[in-house]
């Protein structure tokens, strides 16, 4: 297949990842590549390899996912265009043959161990845990020997070869990872009315306020910001970039509005893209924050230039 037929996700085959990738309706159309690492997803996308990506982005126990955010504000700009939610639950797979009793070493990746922390505390606290590059990758690791068991999805056990010990193993009821289907930057689909909009912002500079000076763009419009989080830029401590999400699309004029009042306020904006929101969620919009008022209000001022106000 071409480039403009492949997807490219975190692998290898059996992660979450590539499962969440398939709940996709186009995901039977297209040739799915996994990728070592999220980085290498997404420069494949910006060198054209591949038309788009899914890497994870943020979990609901463990918070974001670092590498996502820090490739998603550096570098040649990307796109977000879909967002998935997955419950996730583990299972530890092991080699035929294996006990629970005999599990010394297991392994999975990092942001698995802090959902899984408790239960192995209470029914193997003799293991030790070192990370892999991603859940699968634990699990091949198992395939060749290296260690006794790996937490990882239970439809990864048939790939290598490996038997499911325990299922539906979490730490935290309804847990879920959020993903995100990344491309190159274009027109984003039209408003569906319950959407999400992202961003990146670099604050001018350092004084006291200044981030409240930054969310009081989206208060002052009544748009609900749904994450933010401070990543290093690399620059020096205290040097920090702040990646959100909020409800609504860059087209509704109050989420327009806090794009231009943030272009005005900070350093840098990078424009991630507006998109579906995966829960189907709609916004409460506030009085004052709908498109019409944000048109009469732009009626009035003229009116008010042309000495009829």
């Amino acid at each position: 297949m071409s480039p403009a037929s492949r997807y490219t996700f975190l692998g290898p085959e059996g992660t979450f990842t590539e499962a969440a990738l398939r709940t996709l309706p186009e995901a039977a159309t297209r040739e799915l590549t996994p990728m070592v690492s999220v980085p290498a997803a997404l420069d494949a996308v910006r060198s054209g390899e591949a038309a788009a990506a899914l890497v994870p982005i943020e979990n609901s126990v463990e918070g974001g996912v670092t590498a996502t955010l820090d490739e998603l504000a550096s570098g040649t700009p990307l796109m977000i265009y879909r967002e998935v939610l997955l419950p996730i639950a583990f299972a530890l797979l092991v080699r035929p043959g294996t006990t629970l009793e005999s599990v010394k070493t297991v392994t999975g990746h990092p942001v698995a161990q802090p959902q899984v922390r408790r239960w192995m505390a209470a029914r193997m606290p003799e293991a030790l845990w070192e990370s892999a590059a991603s859940n699968a990758d634990g699990a091949r690791l198992v395939q060749e020997g290296r260690y006794d068991a790996a937490f990882a999805g239970e439809f990864a056990a048939a790939t290598y070869g490996l038997q499911p010990l325990v299922t539906g193993i979490h730490d935290a009821e309804n847990a879920a990872t959020r993903f995100v289907l990344v491309g190159r930057p274009a027109r984003p689909a039209a408003p569906t009315g319950g959407d999400k909009t992202s961003a990146v912002f670099w604050l001018r500079e350092d004084h006291p306020g200044a981030l409240l000076e930054v969310l009081q763009e989206f208060a002052s419009r009544g748009v609900n910001m749904m994450r933010i989080e401070s990543r290093p830029t690399g620059e020096g401590i205290g040097r920090y970039c702040f990646s959100v999400d909020c409800e609504g699309h860059v087209q509704d004029r109050r989420v327009g509005d806090v794009l231009m009042g943030l272009k005005r306020a900070c350093q840098q904006v990078r424009f991630l893209g507006s998109y579906p929101r995966a829960d189907e969620g709609r916004p409460a919009q506030r009085p004052g924050t709908t498109d019409a008022e944000f048109a009469e209000a732009a009626d009035w001022l003229t009116r008010c230039l042309d000495g009829r106000g």
